[in-house]
């Protein structure tokens, strides 16, 4: 590949696009009380693809602009957009450093790999977004309703991490052989 740092943040930025767009239109948002809401989306397996196509530090990125992009156009979640870039960087930094897929001809491999990959970033995130997010509501911002919240916020997480594993690992090994072939496809290190 000619300029391997303009394709890693081109991808970065279509990852960016990818996940505010699969958050913004594609969710079910469910509310909550106190004026609060969780949602239903897809956003986290790009997360996680990006992380599995780019590395950590470019695919947790494009996750993390495109989602927190959604927070801050989102009067319910605008208040959310701190803890939205930190977490969801996270995750792709999580997905990233399991298995080393990128360098592995092995189909089965690749595919045991990116499975564990991807139920690590989203555990990941079941673990740490509703208690992060607790921590958030309750002692930064002060909301009353944190605890009548957490439970809603546990669930939505973890439907959305079953969900996002499913896509995330789908359209991973269907991506793969295409851009293996066209020459697009990045070891990464």
């Amino acid at each position: 590949m000619r300029n391997e740092k303009v394709y890693k943040l081109t991808l970065t930025a279509l990852m960016a696009a990818l996940s505010y767009v699969v958050f913004t239109f594609l969710q079910i948002k469910i509310a909550l009380p106190g004026g609060d809401a969780t949602s239903l989306h897809l956003g986290n397996a790009v997360c996680v693809l990006g992380a599995l196509l780019l590395g950590g530090v470019y695919g947790g990125l494009g996750g993390a602009i495109g989602m927190t992009i959604g927070d801050l156009l989102d009067p319910v979640y605008i208040i959310y957009a701190p803890k939205t870039f930190l977490l969801k960087f996270c995750i792709g930094l999580v997905a990233h450093k399991i298995g080393k897929i990128s360098t592995s001809n092995d189909t089965k491999h690749v595919l045991k790999w990116t499975v564990i990959a991807s139920i690590c970033g989203m555990v990941f995130n079941m673990i740490f977004d509703p208690l992060v997010g607790y921590f958030y509501k309750r002692v930064i911002i002060g909301k009353p309703a944190a605890e009548v919240t957490l439970a809603w916020n546990i669930a939505a997480t973890s439907i959305n991490a079953v969900l996002s594993v499913i896509a995330a690992v789908a359209i991973y090994m269907a991506l793969r052989p295409a851009l293996r072939k066209s020459g697009l496809f990045m070891t990464i290190k």
